[in-house]
């Protein structure tokens, strides 16, 4: 739909999806391969500052009329932004955040919040670009992105290489 928003043929839309799912699975490699190496917290910031250069160009993109594959390769660097960040790090740091007695219950909790917004996101996306516009979405997403970068400095624990009982007196500090 963003593609075909974009002005590119239904063909190179599903091109470009293909082109999508490769570049989703590199870098989830990628980020699985530095996710413990670099930290959580260091992948969390390398992939908000991805997010909030490629949602602002997609934007641009849209409000600009930008020709040709703009969109599709903004598009490109938010996936990838998004495997070797969040994509990567959400499904390890939801494993570590939770003390023993409540991980079950807490990663449930999680996933499923995490899984709900996914589907309710892209489904209001059709709705939102017939009312406020394509570039308006996207810039609304990259300013989400600034609030995110804000709460991984201010408010996320590096849970990379620290105890349980050392991330329980750290979270309880704040």
């Amino acid at each position: 739909r963003i593609f075909e928003e974009a002005g590119l043929g239904e063909s190179t839309a599903l091109l470009s999806s293909v082109g999508i799912g490769v570049t989703n699975m590199l870098f989830t490699l990628l980020g699985i391969n530095l996710i413990d190496r670099l930290g959580r917290k260091q992948l969390m910031y390398i992939g908000s500052i991805g997010y909030i250069i490629s949602l602002s160009l997609v934007a641009c993109a849209f409000f600009f009329e930008w020709q040709g594959m703009a969109v599709p390769i903004f598009l490109f660097l938010f996936i990838a932004a998004h495997a070797i960040g969040q994509g990567s790090v959400i499904w390890v740091f939801i494993s570590e955040i939770f003390p023993n007695h409540l991980r079950g219950s807490g990663q449930a909790f999680g996933c499923s919040v995490h899984w709900i917004l996914a589907a309710a996101i892209p489904a209001a996306v059709p709705f939102l670009f017939s009312t406020i516009g394509a570039g308006t979405v996207f810039l609304f997403f990259a300013f989400m992105m600034v609030l995110q970068l804000l709460w991984v400095h201010f408010m996320m624990p590096e849970t990379k290489g620290v105890s349980l009982e050392e991330l329980s007196k750290k979270l309880v500090k704040q």
